[in-house]
């Protein structure tokens, strides 16, 4: 599971040297509150060297204690439940009929991983991880990566405005292939349609293979892309195919452009996408 997210560490003012990095950062009790990592430098950023200016940031000790257990054995062992999440914006509460932005949405759902066999789909809402609620996507990271792989959990979502809950079996995350997956799919889809700066062909059979699209599959495909336009902003990419609008699929072009032109300016539209063979959940604001 991935997102992009900012480091959960201490900022601190005491000096952080080359050398007494891994040093214990104490309160005024002779607490160890964290231990010293990095500083921030007016000739590296980030990382040990000169220039220190008294920015310094520590691991939490709270984050320590839970990777104790696994330096004691020898390894350390991460959950992984398979989903890529985003905070919700204000924009899109109404495309997925939401009162609040409370809980993590689904962008992604890998094939075969273990979201994808208990039902999570592009587009739910995570709102409940094994009883404990998820306020934001962050709290989901956290508890999953927590969990003991092999772990069965209930999790709660939110879809097409109803709960639903599934239960999902937390497997051990492999930190290299997450990384090259990422770093091999790190892009975030857009529109379709007039007032949304696209432009769409119907998916047929030699474009499907072009693009090595499921035989079967139906949609519109995304042929031009407005740099300009809302869809461009929201990351959606020539090749991206349509297969969702609103949750309504779409068989072709026409049907996938009247949907959007149905869309009433200012208003936010939600869309199922296929692209590299993973289902993609994106929302575009229409001008």
């Amino acid at each position: 599971m991935a997102e992009q997210r900012s480091a959960n560490v201490l900022q601190t003012d005491a000096a952080i040297n080359p050398g007494n990095s891994g040093g214990p950062l104490l309160n005024v009790r002779g607490e160890v509150i964290g231990i010293n990592t990095a500083i921030y430098s007016n000739s590296s950023g980030l990382g040990g060297g000169a220039g220190n200016i008294g920015i310094g940031f520590a691991i939490p000790i709270n984050t320590v204690r839970d990777v104790l257990p696994g330096l004691r054995s020898g390894k350390i062992t991460r959950g992984r439940i398979g989903v890529s999440v985003t905070a919700i914006s204000p924009e899109e509460l109404e495309a997925l009929n939401l009162k609040d932005r409370k809980g993590a949405l689904v962008r992604t759902v890998p094939a075969g991983g273990p979201a994808a066999t208990a039902g999570i789909k592009p587009g739910d809402v995570i709102v409940e991880f094994n009883g404990k609620p998820v306020v934001k996507s962050d709290d989901l990271v956290q508890q999953v990566v927590r969990t003991t792989p092999g772990t069965t959990v209930p999790v709660k979502v939110i879809r097409a405005g109803k709960e639903q809950t599934m239960n999902v079996k937390v497997e051990e995350l492999d930190l290299d292939s997450e990384t090259n997956r990422q770093s091999s799919n790190n892009a975030t889809p857009d529109d379709t349609g007039a007032g949304f700066g696209i432009t769409l062909n119907n998916l047929t059979p030699e474009v499907a293979r072009r693009l090595e699209v499921p035989s079967g599959t139906r949609g519109a495909v995304v042929s031009e892309v407005d740099p300009d336009g809302p869809a461009a902003r929201s990351g959606l990419r020539p090749n991206d195919v349509i297969l969702q609008v609103n949750r309504q699929p779409v068989s072709n072009a026409n049907e996938a452009g009247q949907a959007l032109r149905a869309v009433a300016a200012g208003r936010t539209v939600g869309m199922l996408i296929l692209r590299n063979g993973e289902e993609q959940f994106v929302t575009i604001r229409k001008q």
